[in-house]
């Protein structure tokens, strides 16, 4: 019998993908440094141990390789209770389906091998609504959250807006010439969550594992934002003007092929933002346990401006 489920009710581990990552990194720090109560050993699966600070490295255990891996994961997942599952980018996967299901289907199976409890993924808005059949990564990541479910662990999807940080991409743009861009009309209001809230969200479902069942968790920021309530906080953030230019569906595929990302990527990102301009973030009902505290105006202030000056 493996060691994990001779004595379940003694696991008192967790599992952390992408501990590098925006959200896995963040959310490793909170564990680490903002739990003190927090009881449970930490584990962490990375390709490169380097790239954790040697500080991280003393105080978890870490496995070596990729989560989507089936003797990695079944290494990593040995004596586990809980796991913070996020999928990497693959700029030349085949498929989406490859990407999200592919990838997670190994872990999925050392989930039920191991008896790991619960499982707490990162994933996007969109379930229920009539674009979820065709809206690309969005699509994808509901399809690996049925996956996941379907072993039977304890499972929360984290259901996620656009990220505020994604504009850190295009921190260049914004410091050289005062504009950033995207797909959506300029007026179109929806939410936007700062990555730090959902690594937030993910930290308090990770330590109190009361909960059972499937669902999923929506991080829905504070407010809802347009391209043009985004371009008039910036500009008074950074003291100057910044302006928002929406981008045809065709530029934006140029501009994703331009940097060397795949075609099935690419079609997905494409699918994606079509289904965001039609609505697929919208018309959410906040309450408060899905409004997550980070403004895009404190964001702006914290993260964003201190990268331009940067």
């Amino acid at each position: 019998m493996d060691a994990a489920n001779e004595h379940p009710e003694t696991q008192n581990m967790i599992v952390i993908t992408t501990p590098t990552g925006q959200i896995g990194g963040r959310l490793l720090d909170i564990l680490l440094n903002e739990s003190p109560t927090c009881s449970d050993e930490l584990r962490v699966i990375v390709r490169d141990p380097a790239r954790l600070p040697a500080a991280v490295r003393s105080r978890v255990d870490v496995v070596t390789g990729s989560h989507g891996d089936a003797e990695v994961a079944d290494r990593a997942f040995a004596g586990a209770d809980a796991v913070f599952w996020v999928v990497p980018p693959a700029p030349r996967t085949p498929s989406l389906n490859d990407m999200y299901s592919g990838f997670t289907r190994a872990a999925a199976k050392a989930f039920t091998t191991h008896g790991v409890g619960h499982v707490v993924g990162v994933s996007a808005l969109g379930r229920g609504t009539p674009m979820a059949g065709r809206a690309g990564h969005v699509t994808a990541s509901l399809a690996m959250d049925d996956l996941i479910a379907s072993t039977g662990v304890a499972y929360r999807a984290l259901a996620n807006p656009t990220f505020m940080d994604n504009l850190l991409w295009e921190v260049a743009s914004i410091r050289d010439d005062g504009v950033f861009t995207s797909t959506v009309a300029a007026d179109r209001a929806a939410p936007l969550a700062a990555t730090r809230d959902i690594a937030a969200a993910a930290a308090g479902l990770l330590r109190d594992r009361s909960w059972s069942g499937t669902g999923e968790v929506r991080v829905l920021g504070p407010e809802d934002l347009s391209p043009n309530d985004m371009a008039r906080i910036m500009s008074d953030v950074l003291g100057r003007p910044v302006r928002y230019q929406q981008q045809s569906l065709d530029e934006f595929r140029a501009a994703l092929v331009g940097r060397g990302v795949g075609e099935a990527l690419v079609a997905g990102y494409v699918d994606m933002m079509r289904a965001k301009d039609d609505g697929l973030d919208g018309g959410l009902r906040r309450t408060p346990e899905t409004t997550s505290p980070t403004t895009f105006r404190e964001w702006c202030e914290q993260v964003l401006k201190p990268a331009v000056q940067a």
